[in-house]
């Protein structure tokens, strides 16, 4: 068993030593980015030709599925695949507005500055910070912009990017200056959203869909690109039986079923600790190991132990 499980079970009188071991830990796999992990990505045809259609038309590809099963990893994927990485990745939140897209101009500094300087014309698009949007519309090459979770955002939001998501433009209120994309580098659009709420018609024509249905056949391919890296230590019925496990978990009535991340996850867990666990996983969900990587919810892990 790799140490850092042992730690909190470790003699109290020697904090040194445990301290020691914490530093000590391997942790790279728990922490790798959406441009690491885009080089074991598994897209299925769908996907594939969902990406390509995008690409073609020039229109944005919105993507829906449960969570954790790849949508925002498609983007990064896309722009590896592509060979045009970074990603620019704007992550939209409760309160986003489709200008944190384009640009932000420091209103504050601006009249700051206009009250110390008086004599002097200030130049408004010296306090003017590009943003994601605008960073793409205007890069030497074609890049991939990534809107995450976009109905996580306010109702007005989808439907305020008509235009510069369709066209490819924006004006800067502040300026005057149109700031619009070459066609020949157009940026490929990646929108992603949970369904926690229906997007505006409008917004939805505009786009190209595609969903991302969990299946067997992805998550035994996911574990086989990440086979020799990540799960060395694990056999080849040992991964078999987990994959049977998981799905067995995921097909017990709960609440938020685990999907291929949290899999993923338990399963580079096993990987540290293969020796303590060599006999095979219980059949009874409710005994499985470390159950707190693969349930996220209180209510489904009352219910399995009630199923004992």
């Amino acid at each position: 068993m790799n140490d850092s499980f042992r730690l909190l079970n470790a003699d109290s009188n020697a904090p040194l030593a445990n301290r020691q071991l914490l530093q000590q830990r391997t942790i790279s796999n728990f922490t790798s980015s959406f441009a690491d992990d885009a080089r074991n990505f598994v897209a299925d045809k769908l996907l594939e030709t969902a990406i390509n259609t995008a690409i073609a038309v020039g229109a944005p590809l919105l993507i829906t599925g449960e969570p954790g099963t790849g949508k925002t990893q498609a983007a990064y994927y896309a722009a590896y695949k592509l060979g045009i990485e970074p990603v620019l990745h704007f992550q939209v939140k409760s309160d986003s507005s489709a200008k944190d897209l384009l640009y932000h101009f420091d209103t504050v500094r601006y009249f700051h500055d206009a009250h110390l300087l008086t004599e002097q014309k200030l130049n408004k698009r010296d306090y003017i910070e590009e943003r994601d949007l605008w960073l793409a519309i205007q890069a030497d090459e074609t890049r991939v912009l990534l809107i995450d979770e976009i109905d996580k955002a306010p109702r007005d939001f989808p439907n305020d990017l008509l235009h510069e998501l369709d066209k490819m433009e924006f004006k800067i209120a502040e300026t005057g200056e149109i700031i619009r994309a070459d066609h020949r580098k157009r940026p490929i659009v990646f929108i992603t959203s949970n369904s926690e709420r229906r997007l505006p018609e409008p917004f939805l024509r505009r786009c190209v869909y595609h969903h991302i249905v969990f299946t067997q056949d992805l998550l035994e391919k996911a574990v086989a690109k990440r086979k020799i890296k990540e799960y060395a230590a694990l056999s080849e019925d040992f991964i078999k039986l987990a994959v049977n496990r998981f799905l067995d978990l995921r097909n017990s009535n709960l609440r938020k079923k685990p999907s291929t991340a949290e899999f993923l996850m338990w399963l580079r867990v096993l990987g540290l600790t293969v020796t303590d666990y060599s006999e095979k996983l219980d059949s009874d969900l409710s005994k499985l190991p470390f159950l707190g990587a693969l349930i996220k919810d209180h209510q489904d892990l009352d219910d399995l132990q009630r199923k004992r």
